[in-house]
C-alpha cells in the first residue's frame, strides 16, 4: 500500500533570483541549538563539517545575515536569525499539519485505488484532536486504508447524516454547557440509525507563555487590553465552549483583543503563542506541552465518534471499533497530556452521550 506524506518546505530566495530550500539547513540549526556545537550537529546529521557549514554560510548569503554566533564558554549557539528561522519552520509545520495530513491520506487513497485490489476506506470526518491523529497513524500502520479529512464538529456530523463518512468526530463539555452543544448536532443525528463510539475524555484550557509572564489567573484575563488572543475558527466546537466560558464570566467575546485572529487546529494556536504573536490560546493539553507553554486547565469534555449502528458489525467499522479497544491504543493515548481513554471504544447511545457524562 501507497503511503504518502505532505510536508511543509520553507524556500528562501536571495537578491539574485535564486532560490535555495531551508529542509537541510533547519534540522541542523535545531541540531547546533541543542548541542552548541556545529562540529557535534554535523555529525549527528551525518556530514562532514565542512558541508555543514557550507550549507549554513550559502543560507546566511540569501538572508544577509549570520544563523550563528560565537560565545565565549558556550560554544555555537544561534543568532537572533537563526531562532526566527527556527520558530518559522515550527510555525508552518503546525499550522498546515491537520491539513496536510488529511490531503496525504486522500492522495494515498485515490493512488492506492489504482495500484491495489478495492478495499473499503475507512472515511472519518473529525474535529482535530491527538487522538484522532494517533487513531489514523494506528490504521496506516496495520494497513488499513484510511481517508481523513479534519472539519469543525458541525460540518463532520452533517457529513454523516449525508452518508460521506464512516465516522464523524465531535467533542461535547462536561458540565452546564453540555446541553447547549449538544443541541447544535441534534439536527443531524437518528436515535435509531446512529450511535456513538467514545475515543477519550481530555482537557481544554488555556495556552500561555512560559512561566506566565503576563501573570495570567483565568478567563477573565481575556478582558484585559494588553493580551493578545488567538481563536479557533468559527464553527469549531472548542470555539462555542470557549464563548460559552467567556460569557459565564462576564466577557464579551466581541471585546477580546485578537477574537477574530483564528486558527484550525490546537497545534497551529499552540505554535503562534510559543512564537510570540499571541499571549493566549485555547485548546488541549498536549499542544501546550509540545511548545514547551504552560497550561491552564478550563472545561473536560468527551469526544465521540458518531456511525451508523447498522455498519459496527463489518469491515471496515468493526476493524476500527477493535483497534479502539486494544491494550496498544490506549496506552498511545494515555501518554498523551490531559487524556483519559479508559472508555475507548465503547458505544454509548446518543441519549446518553449527548445527555450527560459517561458513569
Amino acid at each position: 500500500m501507497v503511503r504518502i506524506e505532505c510536508q511543509v518546505e520553507l524556500v528562501v530566495k536571495g537578491a539574485d533570483g535564486r532560490e535555495a530550500s531551508l529542509s537541510d539547513v533547519v534540522p541542523l540549526l535545531a541540531l547546533v541549538d541543542e548541542s552548541g556545537s556545529i562540529a557535534q550537529a554535523a555529525a549527528l546529521k551525518g556530514l562532514s563539517y565542512r558541508h555543514a557549514w557550507g550549507l549554513l554560510r550559502s543560507i546566511e548569503e540569501r538572508f544577509g545575515g549570520p544563523l550563528i554566533a560565537k560565545e565565549r564558554g558556550r560554544g555555537s549557539v544561534l543568532s537572533d536569525l537563526g531562532h526566527a528561522v527556527l520558530r518559522g519552520q515550527r510555525l508552518c509545520g503546525e499550522r498546515l499539519d491537520g491539513n496536510l495530513q488529511a490531503l496525504a491520506s486522500e492522495v494515498a487513497s485515490d493512488l492506492n485505488r489504482w495500484l491495489a485490489p478495492p478495499a473499503d476506506d475507512v472515511r472519518i470526518h473529525a474535529s482535530h484532536g491527538y487522538a484522532v491523529a494517533a487513531l489514523v497513524t494506528a490504521l496506516v500502520a496495520n494497513d488499513l486504508p484510511v481517508e481523513i479529512k479534519y472539519r469543525d464538529s458541525a460540518e463532520a456530523v452533517s457529513a454523516l447524516a449525508r452518508g460521506e463518512c464512516d465516522l464523524a468526530g465531535f467533542h461535547l463539555p462536561l458540565g452546564e454547557f453540555r446541553a447547549v452543544c449538544a443541541d447544535t448536532y441534534r439536527r443531524w443525528f437518528d436515535p435509531q440509525r446512529h450511535v456513538l463510539v467514545h475515543l477519550t475524555r481530555r482537557k481544554q484550557g488555556l495556552f500561555i507563555g512560559k512561566g506566565n509572564p503576563k501573570r495570567i489567573g483565568g478567563l477573565a484575563d481575556l478582558a484585559r487590553d494588553d493580551i493578545r488572543f488567538v481563536n479557533r475558527q468559527p464553527g469549531s466546537g472548542t470555539r462555542m465552549v470557549l464563548d460559552l466560558a467567556l460569557r459565564q464570566v462576564g466577557v464579551d467575546p466581541d471585546r477580546v483583543n485578537g477574537y477574530a485572529s483564528t486558527e484550525l487546529t490546537h497545534s497551529a494556536i499552540a505554535a503562534f503563542v510559543a512564537s510570540g504573536m499571541a499571549d493566549i490560546g485555547f485548546g488541549v493539553e498536549p499542544a501546550a506541552h509540545h511548545f514547551g507553554l504552560d497550561f491552564i486547565p478550563i472545561v473536560d469534555e468527551d469526544y465521540y465518534f458518531a456511525c451508523d449502528r447498522a455498519h459496527l458489525c463489518r469491515a471496515p467499522l468493526a476493524t476500527v471499533i477493535n483497534l479502539l479497544r486494544g491494550s496498544a491504543f490506549h496506552q498511545r493515548v494515555e501518554q498523551l497530556a490531559g487524556y483519559d481513554p479508559c472508555d475507548c471504544g465503547r458505544l454509548v447511545d446518543l441519549d446518553e452521550g449527548l445527555g450527560g457524562a459517561l458513569a
